[in-house]
């Protein structure tokens, strides 16, 4: 018998408060794709190991196959629909410097891949490489053998510290 659907859930998604009748063993990879319809959070290993469902929640990088709704209840909660560029509907600079370093292939793997560099680049604005690739161990990828994502982690590093402020995405002001 499943447990019924009579728990409130809020948290904040994306920036939106969200309200949803669920039950509390509901995965947040599940509240985001069936009950939310953010289907850029991937679906894979489902037990932590490939990085495929990364999400932000309260700034952290979370395996979202491994979250349950009761643990991420009230908390603000970040999926790759949630960042984005200066205008609407452009991309995010870490999304950018993927696309231009060739950081993907199949695809499969890049919302988890740059919602980990989010995290990595909101903690560390110039990675070294250990530090990149300490910041990506729980991301698999099986087609680009990491050389481009590695690229497109410190390409997007350099155009971030440049000209964003990575946790709020708002554009730097020049100090006079």
């Amino acid at each position: 018998m499943s447990e019924p659907l009579n728990n409130l859930w809020i948290a904040v998604v994306n920036g939106e408060k969200k309200q949803l009748q669920i039950a509390q063993t509901t995965r947040l990879v599940d509240v985001l794709r069936t009950y939310l319809n953010l289907t850029g959070t991937k679906v894979s290993c489902e037990v932590g190991r490939c990085g495929a469902c990364m999400v932000l929640m309260d700034g952290e990088p979370v395996n979202s196959c491994l979250v349950m709704a009761y643990q991420c209840a009230g908390s603000e909660i970040t999926t790759i629909e949630g960042l984005h560029g200066e205008k609407e509907g452009g991309l995010h600079p870490i999304q950018q410097a993927f696309v231009e370093e060739g950081g993907f292939q199949c695809g499969y793997c890049t919302p988890g891949m740059v919602i980990s560099t989010k995290a990595l680049l909101d903690r560390y604005p110039q990675p070294s490489q250990e530090q990149i690739e300490t910041g990506l161990c729980g991301n698999l990828c099986r087609c680009t053998g990491y050389g481009g994502i590695i690229r497109a982690v410190r390409t997007a590093g350099e155009t971030c510290a440049s000209s964003f402020t990575l946790i709020t995405g708002e554009k730097k002001v020049n100090d006079l």
